[in-house]
């Protein structure tokens, strides 16, 4: 794939990364016009150059070519069946139509990071005030990239690295006198992606693996001590995690950050609920043989809302002087402070789902929610009384991929809050009245933190060039291991096996035969992921019903028997093949009041992209079976999966059919011809040894 050139130099002279500062001087304290507040800021907006923006992020290119004449020269058996959206199909079904982009995992994350994860951050630590907030206060408005210097050819060539500079548009408010001030200032080097997926770090090519970690939510688990009781783990993206736990007794109790046991009612009287008939009325539908919240609170010895505050506050700061108004302020500070609890999208999204609420991803609905904690602790209840089953925490709805943008954005976060405490250390120091936004802000952190990442991160890696399938199974890989995941040493058996939920979305076959065997494995050959970071893998829609429209009627196949008083007009399995015959079929449908004709079951021709989480509900039938010319299927049973489990199922209850028979393979393994008839482990060994 050719690279992009960079756009020609101007022989202008060379440009300064600052503005002239532009001062507007406010009338003197004490006036009417200076008791005014500053205007309120300019709306954040990302700026380029003309033209730049293209030259930034690479380009998903298709992974069909474009195809000419020349497949008429092939011999006749090598002709092709048919010729559809620039491709060359040698058998009559061609399965899925497009293949997307194999590296678009790679180029979409970037992109999402040089527009909207990077604005997400700024946003994130804007208005950046003095200790004391009277004084100074500092904005950041947009960001914006220069072009790059060099070509990415021309950084392999000479040893350097493929990157921009970024600058912010940066707003200094003096709070005192109401004067304003704005630079554009420079805020660090981008390492830029090539139109291949790689980034290229002092003339090497390096490449950044997906990790796949735990997601953030609420997992239940069984209690390892005693099993018919359970426990819930709440993980947000940032802030305190809580673990509520079942003892033997039936009590129920909280870990704030693994600190000491607190009783679930305390939590609930400092959240809103201050009687015990409150906290009774709550759980009155959940209550099953043994009533667990009664058992919890003739435990707990504390009754007021204060006691409560000062009771948690002892048992996360032991030693600390424990008064009514800071146990107050911290407990409060822990749970509804979104810069020291954030919920996170993610989290927020799989909360939605389970107990299906519609809260937003705004600030207000990211904190701690108390209804989220009530509805966890009822489910917690319903384990407990034996209805429902716990989490299964290596099933794919409950790990996520990390992909290079966000992994890139927590390294940058690290160094723009290191840039925000000198920024505040400066405001205290400097000259208010001569200070400007550039002397303010030191963006070697920033440059510093991107460094350490792309120099030195387990997950930036040398790119495999061994060949061009080595380079692609690279970029596609997915770790387990890394900043905030597992090590191969404590790494359990179960977290390495294969499991139902990876079908079509994480291949069986590849994976190192070493000892991170099952921790780094690859993305099947259909795989993609969703903006959440789940992973989808695409099923082709079943539908069973079609309109009451004679053409569309004749030639399928009835999946129900229609009757005219007592007179049957055609039985169930019978063909409708005359138009007439359809015709009589819609007149009783429509006399039934009845919209639609049951038929077997077709292929409607969509194709649809589905995370673990809503596989659950389908039934779904191999790509092997044969269809009619309709799409319908020929035989009343099929071979299918539900719920992970193999079965066979009624054409009448499948939903959907697989894409393609190697849909659960990655790219490197599908390449081995007849695979059904190898020894796993020989796949294995094949799929390794072609890299």
């Amino acid at each position: 794939m050719a690279t992009k050139k960079a756009a020609p130099k101007k022989t202008t002279k060379k440009t300064t990364t600052t503005k002239k500062t532009v001062s507007k001087k406010a009338p003197a304290a004490g006036t009417k016009a200076a008791a005014k507040k500053p205007s309120s800021p300019k709306s954040y907006k990302m700026t380029v150059g003309v033209d730049v923006l293209p030259n930034l992020i690479p380009h998903v290119v298709p992974s069909a070519g474009r195809l000419t004449a020349a497949h008429k020269n092939l011999p006749e058996h090598l002709q092709p069946m048919k010729i559809s959206n620039n491709r060359m199909y040698l058998v009559e079904d061609e399965q899925l139509s497009q293949v997307d982009s194999l590296i678009e995992m790679q180029i979409e994350s970037y992109k999402w990071f040089l527009t909207e994860g990077l604005k997400e951050l700024l946003e994130e630590i804007t208005p950046i005030t003095d200790f004391s907030g009277k004084k100074m206060e500092l904005r950041i408005l947009g960001h914006s990239f220069d072009p790059p210097k060099y070509n990415p050819d021309t950084c392999r060539r000479r040893n350097l690295s493929y990157e921009a500079i970024m600058k912010g548009n940066v707003q200094l408010i003096n709070k005192e006198t109401g004067e304003i001030k704005e630079q554009d200032v420079f805020l660090g080097s981008i390492p830029l992606m090539t139109d291949i997926g790689t980034f290229i770090v002092g003339g090497i090519e390096r490449v950044v693996v997906h990790q796949l970690v735990r997601s953030p939510g609420v997992f239940f688990s069984k209690m390892p001590d005693y099993p018919k009781y359970h426990a819930a783990k709440i993980i947000p993206k940032r802030g305190v995690w809580l673990e509520i736990e079942t003892d033997r007794r039936g009590n129920i109790s909280c870990k704030i950050d693994r600190k000491r046991k607190i009783p679930v009612s305390q939590l609930l009287r400092v959240f809103g609920y201050e009687t015990d008939s409150q906290i009774l009325d709550l759980f009155s539908d959940v209550t099953g043989e043994k009533d667990f919240i009664l058992q919890t609170l003739e435990k707990d010895s504390e009754r007021s809302v204060e006691d409560c505050y000062q009771s948690i506050y002892r048992k996360i700061r032991p030693g600390d002087l424990a008064t009514p108004e800071n146990a107050k302020q911290m407990v409060d500070g822990l749970f509804f402070d979104f810069k020291r609890y954030d919920m996170g999208a993610i989290a927020r999204y799989k909360l939605n789902r389970r107990f299906g609420k519609k809260l937003g991803t705004e600030e207000e609905d990211r904190v701690f929610q108390v209804d989220d904690f009530v509805e966890i602790i009822k489910e917690l209840i319903r384990l407990n009384n034996g209805q429902g089953t716990p989490d299964d925490i290596d099933h794919l709805s409950n790990r996520r991929i990390r992909s290079v943008g966000e992994l890139v954005q927590n390294k940058y976060r690290v160094g723009l809050v290191r840039t925000e405490r000198i920024v505040k250390d400066r405001m205290t120091v400097m000259d208010q009245e001569t200070v400007t936004p550039m002397q303010l802000i030191n963006s070697r952190p920033i440059t510093a933190a991107m460094r350490e990442f792309f120099a030195s991160s387990q997950l930036s890696q040398f790119m495999d060039q061994t060949n061009p399938l080595a380079e692609l199974a690279h970029k596609r890989r997915l770790s387990a291991m890394g900043p905030g995941g597992l090590s191969r040493e404590r790494a359990s058996f179960d977290v390495r096996d294969v499991h139902p939920s990876h079908y079509g979305r994480i291949c069986p076959v590849a994976t190192p035969e070493g000892p991170n065997i099952g921790l780094i494995v690859h993305l099947a050959g259909f795989g993609k992921v969703n903006e959440y970071g789940f992973l989808m893998t695409p099923y082709r829609e079943v539908k069973h019903t079609v309109s009451l429209d004679a053409d569309k009627l004749t030639g399928r196949i009835l999946d129900e028997t229609i009757k005219e008083s007592r007179k049957i007009i055609a039985k169930e399995g019978d063909v409708i093949d005359t138009k007439a015959l359809a015709n009589k079929v819609i007149s009783q449908l429509k006399k039934d009041k009845r919209t639609e004709v049951p038929v077997r079951g077709y292929l409607s021709g969509k194709v649809e992209y589905v995370d673990a989480e809503q596989e659950r509900h389908f039934t779904i039938a191999q790509a092997q079976r044969e269809f009619s010319e309709f799409g319908e299927f020929l035989h009343t049973r099929a071979s299918a999966r539900k719920s992970g489990e193999a079965t066979f199922a009624h054409v009448r209850d499948v939903t959907h059919v697989d894409v393609s028979p190697k849909q659960i393979l990655s790219v490197s393994t599908a390449l081995i011809p007849f695979l059904e008839h190898d020894d796993n482990t020989r796949a294995s060994m094949g799929t390794n040894m072609q890299r």
